[in-house]
């Protein structure tokens, strides 16, 4: 059989198939994804549930940098769309930089609009795009400009329980234009959808009368001349809706009703994977003149019965290998996602105060682990970080001890409430921040860079960073007790490391800002002015395993003491000025930007204290957006690897030597870093 998928190089030669042909298309799209995930791990199930629907929006509209707007809400849903717009040769590299985004990424092609990983924001950007090309007379106007651009927006995995779609559709209602919000409804957001609405879906896809209705319909749609489906299907919608709240179920057409409270049209649901029904209402949908939704019902990981069958866990696997019926996951450790779990339960266990909750996360964040054990004292609030973050408030002011578990990526969407109902209010909310720094395939959407920028800001807070297990259980217990304010944990996308266990000996309790020396023969507290370090690496969170390994790589050149910061704030005013008044120059380290994070709180220490900083090196992210790779590609990229940190702290203790050179004219300055130094001076 002739491969449909390697002669799609634009929508154009898709256009070109006959719809009797795109099973096959859609088999094969599956199928590459499937085998590339595979190798590289990425987003599976989200992408094999929307294979049909992609293809047929792409077979109606005339998507392009220059045609119609198709913007992504959670933007993990894209590869069969990058797969139709010319992307395949960039599959075998997925998550890479040699390769594609596992997002929407402009860089690659004029049909992705946005790069986004984020929920919630489709519908309000695409009312925007809407009303600039209706101002800019290029929108589509079935009287005045038919070949006029139309905008679609995909929303999916549940993220329509968002407040900025909920704000989106508000703004949608009050468009007098094409605007089509197509709801791809699987069931499920990144797991179990939570919440109220999630709830009014599943009652209405589960009403008997509701669906004896919808059949009534599509037997009625069979019998109808072209151009009425749209009008014939809202029309029965409507009877469902009226005969669904007579029955006690719901109102609406699976949340038609709802929906048009917003002032939109909502037609559906129908069949995610019926390709011809698809297409027919899509090419009437695209000609509608007003605001609709179109209700699509999809099963996330479609196509494969191991997906199908768990489609949380195959979300966004690891790779895996296929082995008839059987799949098995690659092992790669322990990470610290699962640690915390595990610790959160030890937590619960002997703490009945302690709460917990996620945003749709619980197995990204291991919360999963908790979730069976203390059903009471555990909550997934779906896609609603700011919701989330204002509860776990409302349990401290009754008294609880409330631990947020968020990827740091998503703390900004509710930054607000850390600012007002948590630290404002002096309430102890605990935040563990999960794929903290970089992380790897997911790029720069994803990238965990800000946490300690925006929560430093925050009074009375205390900002904590983990090098390991043991010292991610050290700093939970003292969140567990640390009742003055608000409180953050931030850990990566990792595996827990012993180094430093086996270099620094026992883990000691955590004491507000104080830091722990990994390399206790060189602690300046305990060492003579004779026996001091050359220089001293403050690293915050897992760059301090690096810097260890940097160290001994170093170690016939420079004595070089290693310390685990713990706190970014308050950081440890005493050390800097221990170090700082005994000429010792200090490497800070952290997996996070420069521009206001833990490098920059020990400047302003520095300067607090008078005490002169000129020989303090900052290592960190660049103030620029590192892609998709490996997380220790990019960790090399940013300079604070192994080899970048000992690169960071030979240059720190040339200025060091430098300071002595300098006060001997006649002295030959060989190193060209210093030289380059001196004559700056």
């Amino acid at each position: 059989m002739t491969s449909l998928l390697s002669t799609i190089h634009s929508p154009a030669d898709l256009r070109k198939l006959t719809v009797e042909q795109l099973p096959q298309l859609a088999q094969e799209i599956r199928a590459a994804i499937c085998d590339q995930v595979g190798k590289s791990g990425g987003h599976l199930a989200p992408n094999l549930g929307v294979v049909e629907l992609t293809i047929a929006l792409h077979y109606v509209f005339d998507f392009g940098p220059d045609g119609d707007r198709l913007l992504f809400d959670v933007g993990h849903q894209c590869y069969p769309h990058k797969l139709l717009t010319g992307r395949l040769p960039m599959l075998d590299g997925l998550r890479t930089s040699s390769g594609m985004s596992g997002f929407p990424e402009p860089s690659e092609s004029g049909h992705d609009l946005f790069r986004v990983g984020h929920a919630g924001t489709a519908i309000s950007c695409g009312v925007g795009m809407a009303r600039g090309d209706s101002l800019g007379g290029q929108g589509y106007d079935p009287e005045s400009n038919k070949t006029g651009r139309r905008v679609a927006c995909v929303v999916g995995d549940a993220s329509i329980v968002n407040g900025v779609a909920m704000e989106g559709l508000n703004g949608a209602g009050t468009l007098k234009r094409q605007f089509l919000v197509v709801l791809n409804d699987n069931g499920m957001s990144i797991s179990k959808p939570q919440g109220a609405l999630a709830q009014y879906f599943d009652r209405v896809r589960v009403s008997h009368l509701y669906s004896d209705l919808k059949k009534r319909g599509k037997d009625l749609l069979k019998d109808l001349p072209g151009g009425s489906l749209i009008r014939e299907a809202y029309h029965v919608a409507s009877e469902a809706a009226k005969a669904v709240r007579h029955d006690g179920v719901a109102a609406g057409s699976a949340g038609g009703g709802w929906f048009e409270h917003f002032g939109l049209v909502t037609v559906g649901p129908i069949d995610g994977h019926d390709l011809p029904t698809l297409i027919e209402f899509l090419t009437e949908a695209r000609d509608f003149d007003r605001p609709m939704v179109l209700h699509v019902k999809t099963i996330k990981g479609k196509g494969f019965d191991f997906a199908e069958g768990d489609a949380s866990k195959f979300h966004s696997p690891s790779p895996f290998v296929r082995e008839g019926c059987r799949v098995e996951l690659k092992k790669e450790g322990r990470s610290f996602t699962s640690a915390v779990g595990d610790a959160m339960v030890a937590l619960m266990e002997r703490d009945e105060k302690v709460v917990v909750a996620t945003a749709a996360m619980p197995d990204g964040t291991g919360v999963s682990k908790v979730l069976p054990l203390f059903p009471e004292r555990t909550f997934d609030t779906g896609i609603c970080e700011s919701h989330a973050l204002d509860m776990m408030a409302g349990l401290a002011k009754t008294g609880f001890k409330p631990f947020f578990c968020v990827y740091a990526t998503f703390l900004q969407r509710a930054f607000d409430q850390a600012f007002q109902e948590a630290s404002l209010q002096g309430l102890p909310v605990r935040l563990l921040l999960d794929r903290a720094g970089l992380v790897g395939g997911d790029g720069s959407v994803h990238h965990g860079f800000c946490d300690i920028s925006l929560l430093r800001v925050l009074p009375g807070a205390a900002i904590m960073a983990a090098i390991d297990e043991p010292s991610m259980l050290a700093a939970m217990e003292f969140m567990r007790g640390f009742d003055t304010g608000l409180s953050s944990l931030r850990y990566p996308r990792d595996n827990v490391s012993d180094a430093a266990t086996r270099a620094g000996g026992v883990c000691p309790p955590f004491e507000l800002g104080k830091a722990r020396c990994l390399t206790p023969e060189l602690n300046v507290s305990h060492t003579p002015a004779t026996a001091a370090p050359d220089v001293a690496v403050l690293a915050f969170g897992t760059p301090a395993i690096d810097s260890l390994k940097a160290a001994e790589s170093l170690k016939a050149d420079y004595r070089v003491a290693v310390y685990d910061a713990r706190f970014a704030k308050p950081v440890d005013h005493a050390l800097i000025h221990a170090l700082i008044s005994r000429n010792i120059p200090i490497v800070t380290v952290e997996d996070h930007g420069l521009i206001g994070g833990f490098g920059a709180a020990v400047l302003e220490s520095a300067q607090h204290q008078n005490l002169d900083a000129s020989r303090i090196v900052r290592l960190g992210l660049p103030d620029s957006w590192i892609i998709q790779d490996s997380r220790a590609s990019q960790l090399a990229e940013a300079g604070i690897d192994a080899a970048g940190i000992a690169r960071g702290v030979r240059a720190a203790a040339e200025l060091g030597v430098l300071d002595r050179m300098l006060a001997q004219p006649d002295v030959r300055i060989a190193s060209p870093l210093a030289r380059e130094t001196a004559n700056r001076r």
